[in-house]
């Protein structure tokens, strides 16, 4: 029996380029139209209409006191809130995961509530317990701290939307982590901090920094809970979100893309940040 054997010619028509090309199925082609429309043009219409002040008045603009105070109000107090639900959420998830407990998948779900939430309906929830007269604001009053109004209560609510990112994004990580090999290092001498260290913490360091990118980046573009838990006055506790919108009340559009195109290039920055940190933790599967 002749065995079939592949023509050159059949072969090197496979190998063409243009053959390949030809056969890009119609799911690559709708999802790429589909980002088109949703993503690409939005963003590049945005840069567009930013661009048309010119390079003098974009960059005066972009650094006006009232933009750059509300620079500073966002993102530094996004990067603490962030911190602060890396060391929290870690430990929540480490208790979801190696922990059994009364009411454990309540509280696992209760982590999705603010995915779930209304982010108006989160600043008024907050806004309503950390006022003079809320439940915790009441107890706080007394001690001279004051949190509704404030940038505290800024910080609150970007506690509040980012520590899902966190907590979802280290528990496939936790859950991945096999047992034994924290208990070969218990049974070679090493303590828990040592193991803690030393074994569990490099292969988890990739999930939680992207965890932290993810939970920053959230908290950057977070309006409506800000809105009312803020009292939105600049120098004081005015975030660029708010400020975007209130140059749009003003009929300010200049103003409001160009400080609109600097919060995108700060996303994108961030976007680039959470593929390599992706790319790094891949060493550790």
């Amino acid at each position: 029996m002749t065995a079939l054997v592949p023509s050159s010619k059949s072969t090197s028509i496979s190998n063409n380029p243009l053959s390949q090309l030809s056969k890009i199925s119609w799911a690559w082609r709708v999802t790429l139209g589909y980002l088109t429309l949703m993503l690409f043009l939005p963003a590049v219409a945005l840069m567009a209409k930013a661009s048309t002040v010119g390079v003098g008045e974009f960059w005066r603009i972009a650094t006006t006191s009232e933009a750059i105070s509300a620079y500073d109000v966002t993102f530094i107090t996004a990067l603490i809130a962030a911190l602060i639900n890396g060391l929290f959420g870690t430990l929540i998830a480490w208790v979801l995961v190696r922990y059994n407990f009364p009411l454990k998948r309540l509280v696992d779900a209760v982590i999705d509530l603010p995915f779930a939430l209304p982010t108006s309906v989160a600043g008024l929830t907050l806004a309503t317990v950390y006022s003079n007269n809320g439940w915790i604001g009441s107890l706080l009053a007394p001690l001279g701290i004051k949190v509704a109004f404030t940038r505290l209560g800024v910080g609150v609510a970007m506690l509040f939307i980012s520590l899902p990112f966190i907590v979802r994004t280290l528990q496939p990580v936790l859950q991945e982590m096999e047992q034994e090999v924290e208990e070969a290092a218990w049974c070679l001498g090493a303590s828990r901090a040592q193991t803690f260290w030393r074994v569990i913490l490099p292969p988890l360091m990739p999930a939680l920094l992207t965890g932290v990118t993810l939970g920053f980046s959230r908290a950057v573009g977070e309006y409506g809970s800000i809105v009312i838990v803020a009292s939105n006055i600049p120098f004081k506790d005015l975030i660029a979100s708010v400020l975007i919108f209130q140059r749009l009340e003003q009929y300010d559009y200049a103003g409001a893309t160009v400080i609109g195109t600097v919060l995108l290039a700060i996303s994108l920055l961030m976007l680039v940040a959470i593929n390599l940190l992706q790319a790094w933790g891949r060493r550790y599967e």
